[in-house]
C-alpha cells in the first residue's frame, strides 16, 4: 500500500513538474506588414516602433522569413495548420471550410496538450468560429478593432491561469493602408494629416516595373490598376510618398497596441515563462514596381517580419536562415511546449535558432505560392494566374501558369530592388536551369502538381484565364464602405 502511495505521489510530482515546465505561448500577428518596416530595421527617421524594437532587442529576428502566400486567407490557414496552401486548397480569399480532422489547427493541438486557448482579433481562418471543436480555441472573439483586441488580451493575461495558455492576438493594422489608398475612412481610427512634401519618406527606388518582366506581371499590373480596390495606376511619386507616410503611421498605431499586450504580460509576472512569437501574414508593396497591397512575389510583399523571444531571453540576435512562416511557426511552438510534432507537419522548428544553438543542416531555399485573382477586366478579360517562387542566397526564380514569357530570374545580390529580369539572358541560362531544377525537386517532394505542370518539358504558352465578373464588382478581400477617410 505504501509502495503504491509513493508511486502515485511520484507520478503526480512528475506530471506537475512537466506542466510547470511548459511555457505559455503568446502569438501576435499583424496584417500587411513588410519585413523591414520596423525602426530597428530601417532606422527611426520615418517610423518608430518601440514595442517591436524592444521585442527584437531581447529575441531573435529572422531576416529571411517568407509568407507561404502573400494574401490573407492562404497565409493564415497555412500558418495555423502548418501546411502549404496547395495542401489546404486555400489559395485565395474565397470563403471556404477546411476539414478539421485533416487540417488540425494550432488551437486544437494546444488544447489537446492541456493548454488554455484564447484568440482575439482578425480571423480569416476557414473554420466555423462558433464551433470550438473545429479550431480548438475555447475563448474566441473576432468582432473588434485593434484597441479593443489589445484590451481583451490584456484582461486575459491579468487573470489567474491554472494551466499554461496559448494566446493569439491578431491585429488588423497596418491593413488600413488599403483604405488609405482608396481615400476611405480608416476603421481603426485616424492618423492625422500628412506633413509637407520635404518631410515625407522617399518614394521607393524600385517604383518602375522591372526591365524585361514576364508579360504575366505586365497583364496582372494592368488588371490591378483597373480594379477600384487598387486605384494606384496614376499615382505620382509624391502620392506614393504620402501613402508610405500613412503606412508608417498605421504601423505605429498597431505597435502601440502590441506594446499594451507586452506590458500586460510583464505586469502579470508571466514574461519569464512565455514564448512570444510575432509575425505578419504578408507584406505590402507600397509602390514597389507600381503595386500596392500584396499577392505578388516581390520582396516587399512576400518577406515578413518574424521575431521569436524565448522565455527569459535577454539578448537579441539576428538569424539569416530561410524560414517559411506557414510551415515553421507551428512546429516551433509545439517544440517549445514539448508536444510531439505530428507527421503531417513537415516544417522546421526554429527552436535551436531562437536559442542561438548551431544547426547541422537547414534548407538552402524557400518557396512561396500565389494566386493572383484580385484583378479587374482589361480589354474584356480578367487576367489571373497562379505562380511559384523559389529563393536562394543570391537568386530568386518565379514561374507563372499563364502568359507567353512566364519566368523571371533576379540576382538579389546585385539587384535587391528586383529591377531586371535575367530569365531570357543567355549569360544566365545555367542559373535559370538550376533554379528550375530546384523548384522541380521541391514540387515533387511536396506533391505540388502545379510545379510539375508549369515546368513540364512540353509546356506551351497559355492565354490568361478569362473570368467573368459582374460590372463594377471589385475582386478583393475587404472593401469596406465608401466614406472619405478622416485623417
Amino acid at each position: 500500500m505504501l509502495h503504491h502511495l509513493r508511486s502515485a505521489l511520484a507520478a503526480t510530482v512528475i506530471i506537475a513538474a512537466a506542466a510547470a515546465a511548459q511555457p505559455n505561448v503568446l502569438f501576435i500577428m499583424t496584417d500587411q506588414h513588410s519585413a523591414e518596416a520596423l525602426s530597428c530595421r530601417m532606422g527611426d527617421r520615418y517610423l518608430k516602433t518601440p514595442a517591436l524594437d524592444g521585442l527584437a532587442a531581447r529575441g531573435t529576428y529572422f531576416s529571411r522569413a517568407y509568407t507561404p502566400n502573400p494574401l490573407c486567407m492562404p497565409a493564415r490557414n497555412s500558418i495555423f495548420t502548418g501546411r502549404y496552401p496547395h495542401q489546404t486548397g486555400v489559395t485565395d480569399n474565397t470563403k471556404t471550410k477546411l476539414d478539421a480532422a485533416e487540417f488540425v489547427t494550432m488551437g486544437t493541438y494546444f488544447r489537446q496538450a492541456g493548454y488554455q486557448t484564447a484568440y482575439f482579433g482578425k480571423w480569416h481562418l476557414a473554420y466555423d468560429e462558433g464551433a470550438t471543436q473545429t479550431h480548438g480555441f475555447e475563448t474566441l472573439d473576432t468582432g473588434h478593432m485593434d484597441a479593443e483586441n489589445a484590451a481583451h488580451a490584456a484582461k486575459f493575461l491579468g487573470t489567474k491561469h491554472d494551466k499554461p495558455f496559448l494566446l493569439v492576438v491578431s491585429f488588423l493594422n497596418p491593413h488600413n493602408v488599403c483604405e488609405l489608398a482608396r481615400d476611405q475612412e480608416l476603421n481603426n481610427g485616424p492618423i492625422g494629416q500628412p506633413p509637407s512634401a520635404e518631410k515625407l519618406p522617399p518614394a521607393p527606388a524600385n517604383l518602375a516595373p522591372p526591365r524585361g518582366e514576364p508579360d504575366t506581371m505586365t497583364q496582372i499590373r494592368a488588371g490591378y490598376h483597373a480594379n477600384p480596390a487598387f486605384p494606384v495606376g496614376n499615382f505620382s511619386p509624391e502620392r506614393w510618398q504620402t501613402l508610405r507616410w500613412g503606412y508608417y503611421r498605421l504601423i505605429e498605431k498597431v505597435d502601440a497596441e502590441i506594446g499594451k499586450v507586452l506590458t500586460a504580460l510583464k505586469a502579470a509576472g508571466l514574461e519569464e515563462n512565455t514564448l512570444i512569437v510575432f509575425t505578419a501574414d504578408h507584406g505590402e508593396c507600397a509602390g514597389a514596381h507600381g503595386f500596392n497591397q500584396k499577392t505578388v512575389f516581390y520582396e516587399e510583399s512576400s518577406r515578413v517580419p518574424l521575431i521569436v523571444s524565448t522565455p527569459g531571453q535577454r539578448a537579441g540576435r539576428v538569424a539569416e536562415k530561410f524560414i517559411n512562416t506557414g510551415t515553421d511557426i507551428l512546429p516551433t511552438m509545439l517544440d517549445f511546449a514539448g508536444v510531439p510534432r505530428p507527421a503531417k507537419l513537415r516544417g522546421l522548428s526554429l527552436r535551436p535558432l531562437a536559442l542561438g544553438e548551431p544547426v547541422a543542416t537547414w534548407r538552402e531555399d524557400v518557396v512561396v505560392q500565389n494566386n493572383m485573382s484580385q484583378t479587374f477586366p482589361v480589354a474584356g478579360n480578367v487576367p489571373t494566374t497562379e505562380g511559384r517562387m523559389i529563393r536562394t542566397d543570391r537568386y530568386k526564380y518565379c514561374v507563372y501558369a499563364h502568359g507567353q514569357n512566364r519566368e523571371s530570374l533576379v540576382d538579389l545580390e546585385k539587384d535587391p530592388g528586383e529591377m531586371t529580369n535575367l530569365a531570357r539572358d543567355p549569360a544566365h541560362r545555367e542559373t535559370l536551369l538550376a533554379m528550375r531544377e530546384r523548384l522541380r525537386h521541391w514540387g515533387a517532394e511536396n506533391r505540388d502538381p502545379l510545379v510539375a505542370a508549369m515546368l513540364a518539358d512540353d509546356v506551351k504558352p497559355q492565354d490568361f484565364a478569362v473570368v467573368k465578373v459582374p460590372k463594377n464588382q471589385a475582386r478583393t478581400d475587404e472593401i469596406v464602405g465608401r466614406k472619405k477617410k478622416k485623417v
